[in-house]
């Protein structure tokens, strides 16, 4: 039997001529150099468009900064010029005082309509500024949040933890609670 012919390898290189290798070359090398000019045109347009984007954030921090600091301007001038109008509210008060305290021989019912004036000047003064009193009258069911409760009293006929006396009036501002009432409160039976 005889032998099959080993096959040889082929390879491209060996059926073309040196110019036909030096041509191919060449075009490798273009195309290389062309792929080249391309990714160095991308590196470039991506590093234009990676300093934008720096920019636009160091634009965006300064902007926050700017914002913040506005922010905190206007909290220190609401701050230092909330009292304002509240005493300026409370300027008549101190007028009438210093008018009664002013007579010399004033009679005690004069004193008294004066100090009655003077008293209805501020709560109208504090009323204008939402701050409210609290004053639970006797029967009024006890609240941890507006009320202290100061003492336990029996008190047969009322129900457990109402108001039996106030002692000492609260307040609140703006719904929030200046200063709880102080209260005494019916002990469970």
């Amino acid at each position: 039997m005889s032998e099959a012919p080993k096959s040889e390898q082929f390879t491209p290189q060996d059926d073309m001529s040196p110019e036909e290798l030096e041509a191919a070359q060449a075009a490798n090398e273009a195309d290389a150099l062309q792929a080249l000019a391309q990714l160095q045109g991308e590196l470039a347009a991506l590093q234009g468009k990676n300093a934008e984007l720096a920019d636009q954030y160091l634009r965006a921090q300064a902007d926050v900064q700017n914002a913040r600091r506005r922010a905190d301007d206007e909290v220190s001038k609401a701050r230092k010029f909330a009292v304002e109008a509240f005493a300026e509210s409370l300027l008549p008060v101190t007028d009438s005082l210093e008018a009664g305290l002013a007579i010399q021989d004033a009679t005690p019912e004069q004193i008294r309509e004066g100090a009655e004036a003077t008293l209805r000047q501020l709560k109208s003064a504090l009323e204008r500024n939402k701050v409210v009193e609290i004053a639970p009258t006797q029967g009024t069911k006890f609240d941890p949040h507006q009320h202290q409760a100061i003492s336990m009293v029996p008190a047969p006929g009322q129900e457990p933890n109402t108001v039996v006396g106030l002692l000492q009036k609260g307040y609140t501002i703006a719904d929030r609670v200046l200063r709880p009432a102080l209260v005494t409160v019916s002990a469970p039976n």
